[in-house]
């Protein structure tokens, strides 16, 4: 059987490793766009803050690991598909033909379309390419502007106060992660930032960039004010790499389209990771949900579908988890809430605590929580589960802070 693995990153990687596990005679080939040892970029702050160095980026620390396991690692980018000759062109020429196909491309940074986006301060903070010259460019007293104030903005405040940077903070919405969280959340997310001297600008947005002497940059607002920087961190947002799949006959939404076996709409053609668009637990549709854990999963199921074994996806949710200078948040499931619903939400400024639970009928649809860690495992485990509460709902609905006593409750019931 002749596998081919369009992506490097986690998913990518992983269901090589699974194939290779379920066929051990099998070619597996894995086709990476960067030149680079297959790499986590979750990794890439940590980089960035000098806590690790490139090598702590990489996947698998053993350099014959790929050897081992007889994987081909092959660098190029691929310019299209063909499902009906069962090929891939990459871009330079080269033809890989595969028996079966997974796609694993992930995400990339939008790219807004302004003008100066290409002088050469601006950057992304994606690839580690990206993170050498951010690292190169940053010293104590360096003036960065970021574009963008979520998630990707977020993960990588602490990083450039690490290295010294004077951080401003530019956001087009009217509060800070606003896709990822509660607008209560999002103030103490905001006011913690700014404790730490960042400057965080709500309802700005770049209109132009120009460069300024010496190499500066200068954005222009839409409210007709400037700021010169020294370098400029695009971090907008990100997209789903398809589009190399138009005229492959593969259906796309905002991602792939794949069923519960992570197949795509062509046959032998699979896809997984940041890329696919599949069964949402907390919502029954199909989204992108691009969180490392969901990748890696995804791509295992992939593999295994692949080789010939039927396993299904159960379906995943919305997980974010994040560490803002030391504060940590995090969202799951349907964090906006369900419509007909019940809600609570509790806020401690003083102790940077805040918790809001969404409530559909009897289970516990969605969750937000600031400073709360201890809380994290539990209610995801409980939104996945779509556990019904019964009488633990009015519990929580007066003392929300009192779910891993609900969460245990339930699951002590269940094994009896």
């Amino acid at each position: 059987m002749n596998y081919v693995i369009i992506g490097n990153g986690p998913a990518g990687i992983v269901a090589a490793e699974t194939l290779r596990k379920s066929d051990v005679a099998g070619s597996i080939r894995v086709i990476g766009a960067e030149p680079e040892t297959p790499y986590s970029r979750m990794a890439i702050p940590y980089l960035v803050a000098g806590n690790i160095e490139i090598e702590g980026t990489y996947l698998r620390k053993d350099a014959a690991h790929y050897r081992n396991l007889a994987i081909d690692l092959v660098q190029g980018r691929v310019g299209h598909v063909d499902a009906a000759t069962k090929n891939v062109r990459l871009e330079d020429g080269r033809m890989i033909a595969y028996d079966k196909l997974l796609i694993a491309t992930g995400s990339s940074p939008a790219t807004p379309p302004i003008s100066g986006m290409d002088l050469p301060n601006v950057h992304s903070c994606w690839t580690l390419e990206d993170a050498r010259k951010i690292i190169a460019a940053v010293k104590p007293g360096t003036r960065v502007l970021q574009m963008g104030a979520g998630f990707v903005s977020c993960i990588v405040i602490a990083p450039l106060l690490k290295r010294g940077a004077k951080l401003t903070i530019v956001g087009a919405d009217n509060r800070m992660v606003s896709r990822m969280m509660t607008p209560g959340a999002s103030k103490l997310i905001q006011k913690w930032i700014e404790a730490n001297g960042v400057s965080v600008l709500n309802e700005t947005r770049v209109d132009k960039l120009t460069a300024g002497q010496d190499g500066t940059v200068i954005a222009h607002f839409n409210n007709g004010s400037t700021i010169e920087s020294d370098l400029i961190i695009n971090a907008t947002g990100v997209r789903a790499n398809i589009g190399f799949l138009a005229q492959s006959g593969i259906e796309t939404e905002y991602g792939i389209l794949v069923d519960e076996c992570l197949r795509t709409s062509q046959p032998d053609i699979y896809a997984a990771g940041d890329v696919a668009q599949a069964r949402d637990i907390a919502t029954g549709g199909r989204t992108v949900n691009a969180i490392q854990p969901n990748a890696v999963d995804q791509g295992r199921i992939a593999a295994l579908n692949m080789a010939g074994k039927v396993v299904e996806f159960k379906g995943g949710i919305a997980m974010n988890v994040l560490d803002v200078c030391g504060l940590v948040t995090s969202s799951f499931g349907r964090w906006w809430g369900a419509d007909g619903g019940e809600h609570v939400e509790m806020m401690d400024e003083e102790r940077w605590r805040y918790m809001r639970l969404e409530f559909k009928d009897d289970v516990l649809v969605g969750a937000t929580t600031v400073g709360l860690t201890q809380h994290v495992g539990v209610l995801r485990g409980l939104i996945q589960a779509q556990v019904p509460l019964g009488e633990w709902k009015q519990t929580l609905l007066k003392e929300p802070v009192r779910v891993m006593e609900a969460y245990l409750s339930k699951a002590q019931a269940a094994t009896i």
